[in-house]
């Protein structure tokens, strides 16, 4: 961790470790690039288990320098700068997030209730950096995460290729009329899902998008070819024509359907 980053990680740990209602603090991996980086984001996530002090009592808990703070409309996301360096803070329910891994691990009857939502919330689970924890609590829902049943990754493979074919079928359709625009919102949708379904077939969550990339080209089952046909689909050439983009992506699609 660089030096800059621990400093603030400390402070605010220690401002949210005087709420006793909080149980576990991390800190995700944005955080361990240089400050510098454009990308580079403190981001805590705050989980607890009994009431938490207001946006308003917080604005004024984070101190004198903090500036553009601002909290999401369900007030469970604090946004603010110090200096240059963005900082978020989330919090999140702990009871909520045991009903969400329970689903996944145990309740896989209703994962069409955590469709939409995907698996990047176990991603942050079980990945970001522990930096504080009042109980065994995290360490319980990481072992719970690393013990997902085979049916799991089986629904969710399913749900998600769908949805990459849907978006290939809006590909055709944008093709065939020259609908640039839509064309460009269908390729974004195809490409992440088809990165999705990548994931499931090799039991892993989902990253945060500007992860998927590198990711998604280390993973062990991969089609044949596709990093090459990944790279090119990708490629603002405007020498690749849309239909040659549109044959590229139903060839993408078709190798990770047959894996």
């Amino acid at each position: 961790m660089k030096y800059k980053t621990k400093q603030l990680v400390d402070r605010f740990t220690d401002i949210l470790l005087s709420w006793e209602g909080v149980d576990c603090i991390t800190l995700n991996e944005a955080a361990l690039a240089d400050i510098l980086d454009p990308y580079y984001a403190l981001i805590l996530d705050v989980f607890y288990s009994a009431p938490i002090p207001n946006a308003k009592q917080r604005s004024g808990m984070y101190g004198n320098d903090i500036s553009v703070f601002e909290c999401s409309a369900q007030g469970d996301k604090d946004r603010f700068l110090i200096g240059n360096v963005p900082v978020r803070i989330e919090f999140k329910e702990t009871k909520k997030i045991e009903d969400v891994v329970n689903i996944a691990s145990v309740k896989n009857e209703s994962l069409w209730l955590i469709r939409d939502s995907g698996t990047y919330v176990f991603y942050r689970l079980t990945n970001c950096d522990i930096i504080f924890s009042r109980s065994d609590w995290i360490y319980r829902i990481r072992k719970q995460l690393e013990n997902l049943n085979e049916n799991f990754w089986i629904v969710m493979r399913s749900i998600i290729q769908s949805k990459m074919e849907h978006f290939l079928s809006d590909l055709g359709a944008a093709f065939f009329q020259g609908d640039k625009f839509h064309f460009l919102i269908a390729s974004a949708g195809f490409i992440k899902n088809a990165c999705l379904t990548l994931f499931c077939i090799n039991k892993r969550f989902e990253p945060s998008h500007r992860a998927y990339f590198n990711q998604v080209c280390e993973l062990s089952i991969l089609p044949e070819s596709f990093i090459a046909e990944f790279q090119t689909f990708l490629d603002n050439n405007y020498a690749v024509d849309m239909e040659s983009r549109f044959y590229l992506a139903k060839l993408i699609a078709s190798k990770i359907v047959m894996l």
